[in-house]
């Protein structure tokens, strides 16, 4: 008979390192660009604003250290106080999309016919260009062609120049904003209803538990992770609401409608006169107000966790 050969032992140390660890440094490896490009692309933007914040500097040549000059005129300068007020308005009221997107998406949840249109009817703002939703708003504000007018005529009020008016300007861009702004919420509620454990509401039923209470007790819990990604996601709109208010109203009348991030536009690339290191101190005071408002709501989520 011919002799067969034992099979060669390999011991552990013996294999390269990549054969040791590849199953930990795989994941790493596609993480990897993504990493560097956040790093190089958010990151250490944030720490050039901070550094750049502390000059005066009108983007060419040579920036002059200024300590905290910028900041104290941030302490003077009124259409500051106009876009943070304007900004935390932004922020109160945006809130809204998440409860009015979690009421849509209990409803599209049911099983009722042609329920596939009429997610489709409330899924078409989000996939609409911000810049697109702006000027459908211009026109839908338009005093003279628009139907904003004749709609409220209807209930017996006077004609209104939504944004003409100081007054009323913001609040007619931020009902502009929180269109797109719900549906995205409610694709975020619908998608964390779909992980909701039938069982737990099954047996909440045969405790008696229905409307409110299923929802507060029951479904709400188990839809933390959706609440998180909306609240984080609705805030930093709130925050950096540009594009709206660049497109509706370039932050008129009378500067009335600037919101932070559009006055840090224009103080550093508009027509205030590059003014780098001003608009790089508005951009800072506006990265802590969010950095505040969510490192707080991460602590409250991480408390409920605990106590769970």
């Amino acid at each position: 008979m011919a002799q067969i050969s034992e099979p060669i032992q390999t011991t552990r140390d013996s294999r390269g390192w990549w054969a040791r660890n590849q199953m930990r440094a795989a994941p790493w490896l596609f993480l990897a660009p993504g990493i560097v490009f956040f790093a190089v692309y958010v990151v250490l933007p944030i720490f050039q604003s901070f550094h750049i914040s502390f000059y005066r500097w009108d983007g060419l040549g040579e920036a002059t250290p200024v300590g905290l000059d910028n900041y104290r005129q941030l302490l003077d300068d009124r259409a500051f106080y106009v876009s943070l007020r304007n900004n935390l308005t932004w922020l109160l009221l945006y809130l809204l999309a998440i409860p009015a997107g979690l009421m849509i998406a209990l409803f599209l949840n049911q099983q009722i016919r042609g329920m596939r249109l009429y997610k489709s009817l409330f899924f078409f703002p989000f996939v609409i260009s911000q810049v697109v939703v702006g000027l459908v708003f211009v026109w839908f504000y338009n005093p003279a062609i628009g139907l904003w007018n004749p709609l409220i005529g209807l209930f017996g009020f006077a004609p209104m120049n939504i944004l003409g008016n100081p007054q009323t300007v913001t609040y007619g861009i931020i009902a502009a904003g929180l269109w797109p702004q719900i549906a995205y919420c409610m694709i975020l509620y619908l998608t964390g209803l779909n992980a909701v454990d039938p069982e737990q509401v099954e047996a909440a039923r045969l405790d008696g538990a229905k409307g409110l209470k299923m929802l507060w007790y029951v479904i709400l819990p188990q839809l933390r992770p959706a609440t998180f990604i909306a609240v984080v996601v609705t805030v930093i709109g709130a925050l950096r609401s540009f594009d709206m208010v660049s497109v509706m109203t370039r932050g008129g009348p009378f500067g009335s409608s600037r919101v932070l991030a559009y006055y840090m536009f224009e103080v550093s690339l508009s027509e205030y006169g590059f003014r780098m290191g001003y608009g790089a101190a508005i951009a800072v005071v506006l990265f802590l107000i969010m950095l505040v408002y969510i490192a707080f709501f991460l602590w409250r989520m991480w408390r409920e966790e605990r106590e769970a």
